[in-house]
């Protein structure tokens, strides 16, 4: 397999896993409804246990996030020639897992009418719109994420399988920590992917896709990873 289509496998898995949980959550008539934050944290953190372990199995470098790839191209020794193919290939993976997500839950979308608990289970809004607010959340989230990211891999731009746990670990404290404001994307492909799938797919009762605020979880990882990839390399 190659690269970029195991970096598509992986971040597939992540969506489907990951968005998977916020459907259960927040989804009527669902066996997890209203279980809170907590079951959403941890569920998130074991997707990327698992999307990690098995990107980085399948001969990927278990980056599924395009701010990390940018970052260790702009301070690392990624290869520059992979960039594109697996950026496309994240977004790819997390379109098609939210896709996944829909259809297995399909019946539990049709029984919910909250076009807002409709789209969290796709993309991330925040509780209070201050678009400058919104962005520290995610450029704080996303630096510790990178800083955190190079610190347990510092060595190489790839993360190997026994990078997985703590990663996902690592996860989980910024979803407890930072998570509120925002719903912490902190990976652009998370956020936009999700987001155009919630734009195209047949939804019952959804509304917007929310595009004015589609900028900040995009926008603010990426510039949050390249600052912790500066950093790190300065401090190290």
């Amino acid at each position: 397999m190659t690269a970029a289509l195991a970096e598509l496998t992986g971040t597939a898995l992540l969506i489907i896993l990951g968005n998977g949980v916020v459907a259960n959550v927040v989804l009527n008539k669902t066996k997890g409804n209203n279980s809170g934050w907590l079951v959403i944290t941890f569920g998130w953190a074991m997707a990327l246990f698992v999307a990690v372990y098995t990107c980085t199995m399948l001969g990927g470098s278990g980056h599924l996030n395009p701010a990390v790839t940018l970052a260790f191209t702009f301070f690392g020794d990624f290869d520059k020639a992979l960039v594109v193919p697996y950026i496309l290939a994240q977004f790819a993976g997390a379109i098609a897992g939210s896709i996944i997500v829909w259809i297995a839950y399909k019946t539990h979308y049709d029984a919910t009418t909250d076009p807002e608990l409709l789209r969290a289970t796709f993309c991330t809004a925040p509780n209070i719109y201050s678009p400058v607010n919104n962005a520290l959340t995610e450029f704080i989230g996303t630096f510790i994420l990178m800083f955190g990211v190079l610190a347990i891999s510092p060595a190489a731009s790839t993360l190997g399988t026994l990078d997985a746990l703590p990663v996902s670990l690592l996860l989980l404290g910024i979803g407890l920590s930072l998570g509120g404001p925002t719903g912490y994307a902190i990976n652009p492909a998370r956020d936009l992917g999700p987001r155009i799938a919630h734009a195209i797919l047949p939804i019952k009762h959804k509304g917007n896709s929310e595009w004015n605020y589609a900028w900040v979880p995009v926008v603010a990882p990426v510039l949050g990873a390249i600052l912790a990839a500066l950093v790190f390399n300065y401090v190290k």
